[in-house]
């Protein structure tokens, strides 16, 4: 049940990270969509590990393959599955943590939920899970682009490291125009330093993903349960290592006064509502207004660092632990098409909710 996500437009990832491979089945795509497997290849090419000095050195290619659904190069409306075969993992790496759990990874909570787990490579707990969704969020995107709407994600911060960037105007161009998908050139250059100083220290590091989703028509969302930003939330949050969620002015505005983060309506030459403020974030009441949505998002450092830490075994012994193997020194750049894919997801669900709400 918890491998779902969407009503309407529903995907079902599956797979481990050391297992034959991972993939996902999609559920309610309308039909006649034109989809090409290069699409799907290049989101997931964004996502694959291996990519730069600063990610894991695993190598995979990651190549997608359409198993249903598609037909000379149409869908069919009927479920899409798509399968991605796994091919450079080495279990050997995790032969200790057979029997010790990795500090503040998921082991033991999947232990003590399951009394069993695939101890190597972390199976649904790896960030691997999530090609399934990054697939799926790439022909998320091709519904939404029907509608006008654009889901663009960049690394905002590493560490203190803060980049100046304007969530209206950053293109997808400046996004990939560095390794560290953050388009402050100037920053991108320091941050792409600080993460390789702290692979080299065998440590890990964390920092914020910004995310904006541009040409979203007002009147998407589905309140009381179903608000709109109450499903992004836990699409966000689903996601391996992020812990915190920020939807327009966020907690900063709790340091303000209402009359300085309201936003004005005003009415332009054609009739058309807008504001001039945004601390919404695009969202009230749980629909989307029609102003972009914008969203800021916390990941932790990698929880496997290369120093020897505390632990227990999983005979609840004291011991310690070192770990080993090809991990992400910091998850950000290869996060932010994953956050892509979530936002496209879930944007894309309500979509096809609301064109079935209402006749005109």
């Amino acid at each position: 049940m918890g491998s779902s996500f969407g009503t309407l437009f529903r995907i079902s990832t599956f797979g481990e990270s050391h297992g034959v491979g991972v993939g996902v089945v999609i559920d309610g795509c309308p039909a006649r969509l034109p989809l090409d497997v290069s699409e799907i290849q290049a989101e997931l090419d964004r996502r694959r590990p291996g990519q730069s000095k600063i990610t894991t050195q695993r190598k995979e290619s990651d190549t997608a393959e359409i198993l249903s659904g598609v037909q000379d190069g149409l869908t069919l409306g009927t479920p899409i599955s798509i399968l991605v075969r796994n091919a450079d993992h080495r279990s050997r790496d995790y032969d200790e943590m057979q029997s010790k759990y990795r500090p503040s990874h998921a082991d033991f909570a999947y232990d003590q939920k399951y009394g069993i787990r695939a101890w190597s490579g972390g199976g649904r707990a790896s960030a691997r899970e999530t090609i399934g969704r990054v697939a799926a969020g790439g022909i998320a995107k091709k519904v939404l682009a029907t509608f006008g709407v654009e889901v663009i994600a960049y690394v905002e911060t590493i560490q203190n490291l803060r980049a100046d960037i304007d969530p209206n105007t950053v293109t997808q161009a400046e996004v990939e125009s560095n390794i560290v998908r953050c388009p402050d050139s100037a920053q991108a250059e320091a941050m792409i330093t600080l993460i390789e100083k702290v692979r080299k220290d065998g440590n890990s590091i964390g920092g914020v993903i910004g995310a904006v989703a541009r040409g979203v028509p007002a009147g998407w969302g589905e309140p009381v349960f179903d608000k709109l930003e109450a499903d992004l939330a836990r699409a966000m949050l689903s996601l391996p290592a992020c812990k915190g969620f920020e939807i327009g002015g966020g907690f900063g505005m709790t340091e303000r006064l209402g009359t300085e983060v309201n936003d004005p309506f005003m009415a332009d030459e054609n009739g058309q509502v807008t504001t001039s403020s945004n601390f919404s974030g695009g969202i009230q009441g749980g629909i989307s207004n029609g102003m972009p949505i914008t969203l800021r998002l916390a990941f932790k450092p990698t929880a496997t660092v290369m120093h020897e830490q505390p632990t227990v075994t999983t005979d609840h012994e004291n011991t310690t632990l070192q770990g080993r193997g090809r991990h992400d020194p910091c998850v950000l750049p290869r996060a932010v098409p994953m956050v892509e894919a979530m936002f496209a997801l879930t944007l894309v669900d309500h979509a096809l909710r609301q064109r079935a709400q209402r006749l005109i």
